[in-house]
């Protein structure tokens, strides 16, 4: 007799889970729990296509509700699990309903970290994470306003390019001296600071928020400025935040699982429980390539990690070993992340910057454990085969981007 399965979270690991455990043989009871009452969506178009009103909600779905109904899973959308019992194996809903599990795989992802600053509140003042936060800032975007980023990472940067396109004037507003610099190398962050401002972004550094200044009384006060801590204040019809993401650990951590920035999963995608697994944003595990343990906020992350936890929810054993990779759409620019940096001790440039099509390969010890690309396919193509099998390019050869990168081995 097959045990019920029950996954808490209703993105894309928990699709992919949902999915795998179907295909894999699971043919018991199977349920998602989402708090969000949409079906589950893919994210990555938020900052831009689905902002910018190019694309419609129905395009966003990972599946349609009857492909849910064909495979027999059980959607509770639109209230959130509130707590789990890991004596009874229960989790308990926030519609006072609870499921009973034989194994239960957490897909929480994770949450916008909220900006710790007076005014944070006043009307105005956006986080980007969900469908309902894009289509609360839709109505904003409009040509002529005034949009302020505060925050220079993807998001931040998504949503100015967004913002420029559409003919707001936008302001980026970064604590730090670059684009980009917890995720990018410093040539990459250059360009894209010079691509920015070449759009008509204006880009703060080293920028310290203060405070939001609003107008108006009572309940009704919106966000007018942003105050930085020279003095300078900074006019805005409305602010975008997007300074990080935190874990959606919270359920985990009250059920007692082990959690350090995300739930501690092992090689197998496994919890501190013997019966609970996790996938995805909120989850942290060891990079069976680099040594580290590490958070990867990723859609590849949270598509092979769901289909990892499934396989081994099923008693398979199956270690999780991706290379993972990364991208970001700004203006006309792909940018492609393979692999992790962090370690790295060697880096190389592959062609010229102003060619707007270039590469920077990591190496640690003389292998290659990551590259980043902007505009150059062939070259993250051959880094994820290359990465994988450990290669070591001849130096020589991988700074000369006449030479194929799967030729410098």
């Amino acid at each position: 007799m097959y045990e019920p399965i029950v996954i808490v979270g209703a993105g894309q690991a928990a699709a992919q889970a949902a999915e795998t455990l179907r295909k894999r043989g699971h043919k018991g009871p199977l349920t998602i729990v989402g708090d969000e009452a949409l079906l589950p969506y893919q994210r990555p178009p938020l900052s831009k296509k689905f902002l910018a009103g190019a694309m419609d909600r129905d395009r966003l779905l990972l599946r349609h509700s009857a492909h849910y109904e064909e495979h027999a899973v059980d959607l509770r959308l639109g209230y959130a699990a509130v707590s789990i019992d890991r004596t009874n194996h229960r989790v308990e809903i926030a519609d006072g309903s609870h499921l009973d599990y034989g194994r239960l795989l957490l897909a929480t992802g994770g949450q916008p970290r909220r900006l710790p600053a007076p005014g944070a509140e006043l009307a105005g003042v956006y986080y980007l994470r969900t469908v309902a936060d894009v289509e609360r800032l839709r109505h904003e975007v409009r040509p002529g306003r005034r949009a302020v980023v505060i925050g220079g990472g993807y998001i931040g940067l998504e949503v100015a390019a967004t913002a420029r396109e559409a003919g707001l004037q936008v302001t980026v507003i970064e604590s730090a001296d670059r684009l980009m610099g917890r995720v990018v190398s410093p040539p990459v962050s250059s360009f894209y600071q010079a691509e920015h401002a070449r759009h008509g972004v204006e880009l703060l550094f080293n920028a310290r928020v203060q405070e939001l200044l609003g107008d108006g009384s009572g309940g009704q006060q919106r966000v007018r400025a942003v105050r930085l801590a020279d003095g300078q204040e900074i006019p805005a019809d409305f602010v975008l935040v997007g300074i990080g993401v935190v874990p959606a650990d919270a359920l985990a951590r009250a059920a007692g699982l082990a959690c350090e920035d995300g739930i501690l999963v092992d090689e197998y995608c496994r919890t501190s429980d013997a019966r609970i697994w996790a996938a995805g944003d909120c989850t942290r595990q060891v990079n069976l390539h680099s040594g580290l343990r590490v958070r990867l906020e990723s859609v590849d992350n949270a598509f092979e990690q769901g289909t990892s936890a499934a396989l081994n929810m099923l008693g398979l054993t199956i270690a999780h070993d991706k290379v993972p990779w990364f991208w970001s759409d700004q203006f006309d620019l792909k940018m492609i992340i393979v692999g992790l940096s962090a370690g790295a001790n060697e880096v190389v440039l592959r062609g010229d910057p102003a060619s707007r099509a270039f590469s920077v390969c990591f190496l640690r010890d003389g292998e290659l454990v990551a590259i980043e690309t902007v505009n150059h396919t062939r070259d993250q193509m051959a880094a994820r085969k290359m990465i994988l099998a450990r290669a070591r390019p001849d130096r020589a050869k991988l700074a000369d981007p006449a030479v194929a990168l799967k030729d410098t081995v």
